[in-house]
């Protein structure tokens, strides 16, 4: 039961994190800041691709880009959207071969958090 409660802790303590941190950056009214984040809502809304198509194309982009963070945040998006694990290790299994050999620590975080959340999501949490 623990290691449940610390799976909780730690997504909720990263999407915390990160609603917090975005409220702050949009505290300081910077309008180019204001407009990249409307341009990130709005261009994974769905238009001539799916949402869905597009959470697959972040999910691998920010793998690409080895940045932890917005792998967890599509992640949990990719959860939300009902992709399920092939899905989303093959679409890993794409970036992974792009990005070559270096993104094979980012692919490991990713998987253990995407079992994290899939453990969750599970239990009804």
């Amino acid at each position: 039961m623990l290691i449940n409660i610390n799976i909780m802790n730690k997504k909720k303590e990263f999407n915390d994190y990160r609603n917090r941190m975005n409220e702050r950056l949009l505290e300081t009214d910077n309008l180019l800041i204001r407009r990249i984040f409307n341009l990130d809502t709005n261009a994974f809304s769905d238009g001539v691709l799916k949402k869905e198509v597009k959470e697959l194309i972040g999910l691998t982009s920010s793998l690409v880009l080895r940045c932890d963070d917005c792998v967890k945040y599509h992640l949990g998006k990719c959860r939300e959207l009902g992709f399920n694990s092939e899905e989303v290790v093959e679409a890993m299994s794409l970036a992974t071969l792009i990005g070559g050999t270096i993104m094979i620590p980012h692919l490991r975080k990713a998987i253990e958090y995407w079992d994290e959340i899939g453990k969750n999501a599970s239990e009804g949490s």
